[in-house]
């Protein structure tokens, strides 16, 4: 029988609401949409579209590997972006964390982020 766990870390942002950081569940691991921000101040990091994902990719990255899983084992990610017209500078910054062996992907434009961010992605993984 599989075991649905929930995972809490104080090296990401805490949640902004009645959500988990992530589940896992068997040897997979669902993490919450993260935003760019800092995980110990819980403050928005404002900045540029390239600054913004690579906050939000950092805290990506940290639950993941949390979970006992990792960038390298990401098998879909979902992003969406407060303006498409960013969609080019953005995939400059996560061709950095995705290098080899890409996750399949949706990246659609969102009418409003949360907070007014330029970017939120979430993620599913696996632990080896």
């Amino acid at each position: 029988m599989k075991i649905r766990e929930t995972l809490y870390t104080e090296n990401a942002p805490k949640p902004k609401g009645p959500y988990s950081q992530a589940v896992i569940y068997g040897d997979l691991v669902f993490v919450s949409g993260q935003g760019p921000i800092d995980s110990k101040t819980n403050e928005i990091m404002r900045g540029e579209i390239e600054e913004e994902a690579e906050q939000t990719l950092d805290n990506l990255k940290t639950i993941l590997l949390e979970a006992g899983s990792s960038l390298e084992n990401t098998l879909k990610v979902t992003v969406y972006l407060s303006d498409m017209n960013h969609f080019q500078r953005f995939n400059k910054i996560y061709e950095k964390y995705f290098n080899k062996n890409p996750p399949a992907r949706v990246c659609i434009q969102a009418g409003r982020l949360p907070s007014d961010i330029k970017v939120e992605i979430d993620a599913i993984g696996y632990v080896e």
